[in-house]
């Protein structure tokens, strides 16, 4: 007999929300039209993989932690850090609980014990995981500030401060002393254009 997966067709549309759920702290600093959860999260898996990889730990566990980080937003949506000075933040866990529900054993277990080692903060691949969550931010932040959002700055400098491992510390540094554009233009043999000031996107 095949067993119901109903649970998992349901959790998989509701996922597929978070790809319009924006990142509500961008709105503070004045993007109009923020990332999605899910956009941060797909770049976040990616970053997890590379700090893991660095640091000697399981890229693809911590890759596969930092793509379920954020599910629970289906249900409580994005708060940011101001947000949650004033309302008291669900328990990631409860939430996972309420979303496995019915799903089969051996998924709905999985699923619990990502979440509880992502939020324990105690393996290394979690550990890691966590700080691509911030480097994400970062880099996202030094896009925006490119595109004139100035007050981004303030996300930017508080993501690199809160990073743990060396490789992720060592990798922002990197980050900030890029042009959002530099792959391309050194795919492209161009050189890379005088700014007033660095980092600081070019006014016309």
């Amino acid at each position: 007999m095949t067993e119901d997966l109903t649970a998992v067709a349901r959790f998989l549309f509701e996922a597929g929300s978070l790809k319009n759920s924006r990142r509500t702290g961008w709105w503070m600093a004045g993007v109009r039209d923020p990332e999605s959860v899910a956009e941060h999260s797909w770049r976040t898996a990616l970053m997890a993989s590379v700090v893991a990889a660095l640091e000697g730990a399981d890229p693809n566990r911590a890759a596969f932690l930092a793509t379920w980080h954020d599910t629970q937003e289906t249900r409580t949506g994005d708060v940011n850090h101001l947000g949650k000075k004033y309302t008291p933040g669900a328990d990631p866990r409860a939430v996972t609980e309420d979303q496995v529900a019915g799903m089969p054993a051996i998924l709905a277990d999985t699923v619990r014990g990502l979440i509880g080692e992502y939020e324990d903060k105690e393996t290394a691949e979690s550990i890691c995981a966590r700080d691509a969550d911030k480097l994400e931010c970062l880099v996202q932040g030094i896009e925006y500030k490119a595109q004139g959002y100035a007050n981004v700055q303030r996300w930017i400098d508080n993501s690199r401060g809160r990073l743990v491992t060396k490789s992720a510390r060592l990798l922002a540094d990197a980050l900030l002393a890029q042009d959002s554009l530099d792959w391309l233009r050194e795919i492209l043999g161009e050189p890379r254009p005088e700014s007033p000031a660095e980092g600081a996107p070019a006014t016309t």
